[in-house]
Formats: C-alpha cells, sequence, structure tokens
C-alpha cells in the first residue's frame, strides 16, 4: 500500500463529496454510488486513494465492504493545520 497525501486526495471534488457522505454515516460503495455522476468503479477508485491517504477505513460484512472516515487520518491533517493557527 502507497501512502497518498492526504491535501492530494482531498483536492477532487468527487473525494470532498465521499467524505461528507462518510462523515454522515458509514456506507457501501453501491450507497455512495447513488450519489455521484461517476460509475461504481470509479467512486471505488476514489475511495482506494482515500484509503491510501488515510481519511476512510474499511470493514467487511459478509459480502459487502462498509468504508467510513478514519478519524486518526484527519488528526495529522488537524496537527499540521493548527500550527497556523497557534
Amino acid at each position: 500500500m502507497s501512502i497518498m497525501d492526504p491535501f492530494a486526495a482531498i483536492a477532487d471534488p468527487n473525494r470532498r463529496y465521499l467524505l461528507e457522505e462518510l462523515r454522515r454515516a458509514p456506507k457501501t460503495v453501491n450507497e455512495l454510488a447513488q450519489g455521484l455522476p461517476i460509475s461504481r468503479p470509479a467512486v471505488s477508485q476514489h475511495l482506494k486513494a482515500l484509503l491510501d491517504s488515510n481519511l476512510v477505513s474499511v470493514t467487511t460484512e459478509g459480502t459487502k465492504r462498509i468504508y467510513a472516515v478514519n478519524s486518526r487520518g484527519f488528526d495529522k491533517l488537524n496537527l499540521w493545520l493548527d500550527q497556523f493557527w497557534a
């Protein structure tokens, strides 16, 4: 697994949309794809970028993969951003 820059990951508007949706509740790819004008495979690629940047986590329930916001990944972003407000 390669680590992607989280700022590069959130630069994409589709990824920001996915994060907003996941902030509300964990969801599957199919649930996330319903709100976007892109294909389910494209949603999966965006989720992979968010996974690679540690902003999203995934768990398996049977045959479903459930995606959720990974607060630890955002903790690192917050630490970096906080230096500008101190």
